[in-house]
């Protein structure tokens, strides 16, 4: 059954409790935003990402004597990341990437830190040239970071420069997860991603926005639907471009399915049976592949770039999608914060949560971009439960990194929808 197969995909990244997903609306109890705890410094400090020398010397001489083990005749990809390749990309890394040039690239983007539930969170915060523009929470996934935005913050908060109208600009706030990058690791338990979006919704409120748009793919978009749900008073709308629910019960949940849907569903499973053992792993013991990650430059490349391949619209050549400096950008990040293993957290978190999600239809109207090569994916017709549906876009190409990949369709898509709501 159709019901089954996504039953699976639920199951394997551990979304199904932490999304309230329910084949029913049930009664909506939204809980109020976090408001920080007692002794807590509510002050917001600016941030520059200033990696020592040291760290980067020492990156250099652990990529200088890789131990990559040899492949067997022919598979390429599919036992995992293509040794040839990944020898090329380490090659790189140590003797032509520019650790500097990204960190301007990224420092480019103003930055902020502040504590919230005990917690210093970073984020990124630029505010529109345009008086009145709409703010706008954005939210990475793993495995990335606040780097997949640098190709859609311009176009988001200053569309006039990048051939949009005034009316169409955005304040943006983009955290960086709990765990990810910059924002600190938890030391207990239970940051879960229904938590998370608490810790959202206080940092909009501590920024003084009271009404705003969410948007997010991969974990962004766990976090952002659990945003909408939970700060029904200030979420104008909800976006997406990682659109999936649980089919509905009591029902044929092949009816009303057209053939397209049906074999686009086979399609993800097959994805669910053969590309799912990092969430396993993840979800399940986090903290010994996160001590390989967190040790080895070259594991942590591994682990990562095999994702950025398969999971893009690529045709199995990332680099037709991504540059080098691109993904090891975003690579580097984890290595320099040390963030392999807290971030690799979220999967188990999410299995065990301790934060209720809130269940039931969310009111907000919400968007989907859906794009054709996204990893996780179910029909309209089963998110129209969970979701106030107002605008499904088809995109005529991309994957699972929207804002790298496919930057001008994200940003076309965010602007037209939230026109609806602003």
């Amino acid at each position: 059954m159709v019901r089954a197969r996504l039953a699976c995909c639920l199951v394997a990244i551990g979304a199904g409790l932490t999304l309230g997903l329910s084949a029913a609306p049930a009664p909506q109890t939204p809980a109020a935003p976090a408001a920080g705890r007692a002794g807590d410094d509510t002050a917001i400090r600016p941030f520059r990402i200033q990696v020592p020398d040291a760290v980067l010397a020492d990156l250099k001489a652990r990529l200088k004597n890789p131990r990559i083990p040899a492949p067997l005749d022919g598979p390429g990809w599919a036992l995992g990341t293509d040794t040839a390749y990944l020898r090329e990309l380490v090659t790189y890394w140590r003797d032509r990437f520019d650790w500097r040039a990204a960190e301007r690239r990224l420092n480019a983007m103003e930055q902020f830190t502040t504590t919230i539930d005990g917690r210093r969170l970073h984020f990124v915060h630029r505010k529109a040239k345009q008086p009145g523009a709409f703010p706008l929470l954005v939210t990475h996934g793993w495995p990335g970071s606040i780097a997949e935005f640098t190709k859609i913050i311009g176009p988001l908060t200053d569309p006039v420069a990048h051939g949009g109208e005034a009316r169409d600009a955005f304040d943006v706030v983009m955290p960086s997860i709990p765990g990810f990058g910059y924002s600190e690791a938890p030391t207990a338990p239970g940051y879960d991603p229904a938590r998370i979006a608490t810790i959202e919704a206080a940092l909009m409120a501590r920024l003084g926005y009271t009404r705003y748009g969410v948007q997010g793919g991969d974990w962004g978009s766990i976090i952002s639907t659990q945003v909408a749900a939970r700060d029904t008073a200030h979420v104008a709308g909800l976006h997406l471009n990682m659109c999936f629910g649980g089919a509905p019960a009591g029902a044929d949940p092949d009816a009303g399915l057209t053939d397209a849907e049906k074999a686009r569903l086979k399609v993800r499973q097959t994805f669910q049976n053969e590309e799912t053992g990092y969430q396993q792993i993840q979800g399940t013991k986090p903290q010994t592949i996160g001590i390989a990650l967190n040790d080895s430059p070259v594991a942590l490349a591994a682990w990562i770039v095999e994702k950025f391949r398969t999971w893009c619209d690529c045709d199995g050549n990332p680099e037709t999608i991504f540059t080098k400096d691109e993904l090891l950008t975003n690579i580097t990040l984890y290595w320099v914060t040390e963030t392999a293993a807290s971030s690799a957290r979220i999967y188990y978190e999410s299995r065990h949560p301790t934060t209720p999600p809130v269940p039931g239809k969310i009111a907000a109207p919400m968007g989907c971009a859906d794009f054709p090569r996204e990893i996780i994916w179910s029909p309209r017709r089963w998110l129209e439960p969970r979701y106030n549906i107002t605008r499904w876009t088809t995109m005529p190409r991309g994957g699972h990194f929207a804002a790298m990949e496919q930057p001008q369709l994200l940003v076309d898509d965010v602007r037209a929808f939230f026109r609806t709501v602003r």
